[in-house]
């Protein structure tokens, strides 16, 4: 029914905007107008769509709770005697069976006789709302229609006020993505608050052990857990700096050849093939992470190892024949893969954005392609390609779960070793909100503990990283 009814207010503002449009013409027919007749008809476009959309962002909001207090009005006494939650399974069932779904079964009598009873009018009521508020839409665009055409006059200044509704309409945009973002801050910081007030900042911010696990007894052995994110923000440091390494040469090396060497053919087919990297699913890359890549470096690893074994190396050997298939490698490693045509378009764009008067110049003086890419473009676009790293590559890096899970384990280590188990903040955050959960308990509150940290590193790095490219096109302006 909604589909229908939006065509219905759909084709109203279209013959609102021709209505309108038409009676501009004919009345200003050899009068000078401020605003053209198309201004009118979207004018009266307006008036149409918008009242409308109104009424039904209204009847959407608050249609279940009026539908819930009239099915509640009228509610038989063998159902109104029941506890809260079997009344609102039998109200449940009643909806499930009005739709036309099978009833789960569970009610004997009366109640299994009334089901059919609530079911029916459930759906009356319903439909009810539904069509009142679908006649509440007409009416207001018709009214919002007749309104604009009373409007309609030569000395009307049409083109302002739709104007007027334009800019409404992209504050209100801006507006919501603001208030999203200080909802989003408002929550963590709310519930970080309430994690801090059992754990102290300090503990949090400097403690080398994590083992958020609260016993349900206050006699059980390790009732009070330990919530020092040092571990945490290490492996988190460790994985990204392994990503970086692998992205930014290979990278940056790609966009090289792309806007310096790459003949037209070359860049048509290279480019895109780079970019189809960025839109493989993170969950693809664990797989791949976790079933090739790490296997294979366990079987490299564990080769040399048992090689040492028995020589002057005996040592690092049998810590080399002992390496798993999860570590930090295995998932920083794929991690650059993943962050590759980031870095690369990245890179690409910046080198490109680099005048052509410079290579122009470097040429005329005798350099050769080599030296001018290293003497003359990668200096002038070094300050664009850090902040481009930062900005898209290292938060990015940052925020990644579904490797970090998959291939480097989930033990909180404090390590810098590439081939131990690591976990990272974001791994810890969904962990520690999976399942049924009690958002009173210190466990639980640490992951917006977590959360709002990692806000705050990954604001930084993008305040640097704007400031950084902010600088660099400064240069070129």
């Amino acid at each position: 029914m909604i589909w229908i009814l939006l065509l219905i207010l759909a084709a109203l503002a279209a013959a609102a905007f021709v209505g309108g449009r038409t009676l501009a013409q004919g009345r200003f027919r050899g009068v000078r107008a401020h605003s053209r007749p198309a201004q009118h008809g979207a004018y009266a476009l307006i008036w149409v769509a918008a009242p409308a959309l109104v009424v039904l962002m209204l009847a959407g909001i608050f249609a279940a709770p009026i539908e819930r207090q009239l099915t509640a009005a009228g509610t038989p006494d063998a159902v109104a005697a029941l506890e809260p939650f079997r009344r609102e399974a039998f109200f449940a069932d009643a909806h499930r069976l009005g739709r036309g779904e099978p009833a789960l079964q569970i009610w004997e009598r009366p109640l299994a006789e009334q089901l059919p009873v609530e079911a029916r009018r459930m759906v009356r009521v319903e439909r009810t709302l539904q069509w009142g508020a679908a006649v509440a839409a007409v009416l207001a665009a018709i009214m919002g229609g007749l309104f604009a055409f009373s409007q309609i006059r030569p000395n009307v200044r049409a083109r302002n006020r739709v104007e007027g509704w334009i800019w409404g309409a992209l504050f209100v945009c801006s507006a919501v993505a603001v208030l999203t973002t200080i909802g989003i801050i408002a929550s963590l910081a709310f519930d970080a608050f309430r994690f801090f007030q059992h754990v102290p900042v300090t503990e949090f911010l400097f403690g080398t052990q994590w083992s958020p696990q609260i016993a349900i007894r206050a006699d059980q052995v390790g009732s009070s857990g330990a919530f020092g994110a040092v571990p945490l923000f290490a492996g988190t440091l460790l994985i990204m700096l392994i990503a970086m390494l692998v992205a930014a040469p290979i990278g940056l090396l790609s966009a090289i050849y792309l806007s310096e060497y790459a003949g037209r053919t070359a860049r048509a087919v290279i480019k895109p093939v780079l970019e189809i990297l960025a839109g493989v699913p993170t969950v693809v890359y664990g797989f791949f992470a976790a079933l090739t890549v790490g296997p294979a470096l366990r079987v490299f690893f564990n080769e040399i190892g048992l090689f040492l074994i028995g020589g002057p190396l005996d040592g690092l050997g049998q810590y080399l024949a002992l390496v798993q298939n999860q570590m930090a490698l295995t998932a920083g490693a794929v991690m650059g893969i993943m962050l590759i045509p980031f870095v690369s378009s990245l890179s690409d764009d910046i080198l490109n954005a680099v005048p052509q008067s410079l290579r122009d110049g470097s040429f005329a003086m005798g350099a050769t392609k080599s030296e001018t890419v290293k003497r003359v473009l990668l200096p002038a676009a070094l300050p664009g390609i850090a902040g481009a790293l930062l900005l898209a590559a290292v938060s990015r890096a940052i925020g990644e779960t579904m490797i970090v899970t998959m291939a480097a384990g989930l033990a909180a280590n404090l390590t810098f070793n590439p081939l131990d188990t690591v976990t990272t903040v974001t791994v810890q955050i969904v962990t520690l909100l999976t399942g049924d959960q009690e958002f009173n308990s210190a466990k639980t509150l640490s992951a917006f503990g977590l959360g709002l940290t990692l806000f705050l590193v990954t604001l930084m790095l993008n305040i640097v990283a704007q400031r950084i490219v902010q600088t660099y096109r400064e240069q070129y302006d």
